[in-house]
């Protein structure tokens, strides 16, 4: 039930270029290019992938 309430706010703050930790921009955060793959890392520790002009979290197999 949970997971029906959460799921949708963390999609909008992505949609919206924010950390869905602590709803910093992640526009501000420090990045880095792996595998061609840019990963972006916020302040909080999050991890995400930014994918043409969106983001996603970061799977362990690309940190």
């Amino acid at each position: 039930m949970l997971k029906h309430i959460i799921t949708p706010v963390q999609s909008w703050l992505l949609a919206h270029h924010q950390c869905v930790g602590c709803g910093r921009p992640l526009g501000l955060a420090r990045t880095d290019q792996k595998g061609g793959k840019t990963r972006v890392f916020c302040a909080c520790g999050r991890i995400f992938i930014k994918e043409k002009n969106t983001y996603r979290r970061a799977l362990f197999e690309e940190i």
